[in-house]
């Protein structure tokens, strides 16, 4: 084999053999860092899960805390777009006022559409409406 080729030929698997082991050098470096991500992630995750499952709950529980204005029996809870209709006076008989309420825990912001809603009860955009709709009437099964 000619001088030339021979050196040729050591340079190419120079070439190759830290190309190769850049590769993997990179590799691991990058295996490693998903790694440490995918659990930073993941515990981010669980987190941010139990807030909001302990938000659920609490939104649950708030009509039966001492700072809840109103009696609990005139609560409805809804959940999306507000938490809690409360029929103010309903368990007396006598209703003085029908109340949103959106129950908000810790940093929370309201969402748009939350927003929304609220403007539009500020607004005075809030009708009633009754739906009747028509008699049903089920047919005995004849006896057997």
């Amino acid at each position: 084999m000619p001088e030339n080729a021979t050196v040729v030929l050591a340079a190419l698997v120079a070439v190759i053999l830290l190309s190769s082991i850049s590769y993997l050098a990179f590799y691991l470096r990058f295996e490693r860092w998903k790694r440490d991500h995918t659990k930073e992630a993941r515990r981010d995750a669980v987190q941010r899960s139990q807030a909001a499952t302990m938000g659920k709950v609490y939104e649950q529980l708030i009509p039966y805390l001492p700072d809840f204005r109103w009696n609990p029996k005139d609560a409805r809870f809804i959940g999306t777009p507000v938490d809690f209709l409360v029929f103010d006076g309903l368990s007396e008989g006598q209703v003085r006022a029908v109340v949103f309420v959106e129950v908000k825990t810790g940093t929370s912001a309201m969402t748009t559409r939350e927003r929304q809603v609220r403007d539009a009860i500020r607004g005075q955009r809030v009708e009633w409406q009754q739906l009747s709709l028509p008699e049903v009437r089920v047919r005995p099964e004849p006896a057997a």
